[in-house]
Order: C-alpha cells, then structure tokens, then sequence
C-alpha cells in the first residue's frame, strides 16, 4: 500500500473520529473546570447568590456596582491562603481579588454554603 493510500485512510478515519466526538459533546454542557481557583468561581456562580447588609452599604456608595461583582466572579483569583476551606466545614469563607471596570483592585469575602452563596464585604485594595 502506497503512502498516499494509507494517509487517504488516516485523513477518513480522522474526520469520522471528529465527527463522532462533535456529536457526543455538542448537546452537553461541558467545562472544564481543573483548577482549584476556576471550580471554586464556578462553584460561587451556579448557587443563588445573596448581599449582606454590609456588602449593600456598600454597593451605595457607587464606586462598585453588581456588574464588577459578576466580573470578579467570573475572572477573579481566589487567595486560598486567606480563605477558611477547612475540609468537612459546611460553610467557607472565600477571598477573591479582582477589578472593577475602573480599574480599582477590590476584594470580595463570599460565604459558600450548601445551597447559596452570600456576598460578606467588599474591600477597596
């Protein structure tokens, strides 16, 4: 079998290959979530998410709105460092850094409990 003959071969069983892959995974709502800080946001997202009253007071003061609140919550950096994830705990205590669309550095302080997610602080850094 010549070179050409076995490279046609490798070029149909290839896109047979990508096809059947395509399938499976284009109905799905797939991510991939590896990493600690990514699991943790995507963990703080998918939950029903409250403001406590100091967090408000501090949305008031309007040099923070809930759309930099999202965007931290999406793209932010979790300090495990200063978090409490203590294992077997119901409730931890998160520290996520990020910015607002002013380019300020804030830190938000987010409770994850079992069934939601409450916003404690915000921090101008």
């Amino acid at each position: 079998m010549k070179f050409v003959q076995r490279f046609a071969y490798y070029l149909v069983g290839l896109v047979i290959g990508c096809f059947f892959v395509a399938l499976v995974f284009s109905g799905k709502d797939t991510r991939c979530n590896y990493f600690p800080n990514a699991r943790v946001l995507n963990d703080i997202r998918n939950k029903p998410f409250e403001y406590s009253a100091k967090a408000t007071q501090v949305l008031n003061e309007k040099w923070v709105d809930t759309a930099d609140i999202r965007k931290t919550l999406e793209f932010g950096d979790v300090d495990f460092d200063k978090s409490d994830t203590e294992f077997g705990k119901k409730n931890k205590l998160y520290v996520i850094e990020g910015k607002t669309a002013q380019n300020v550095e804030i830190i938000l302080t987010v409770k994850n409990e079992e069934n939601k997610a409450t916003l404690e602080n915000i921090i101008k850094k």
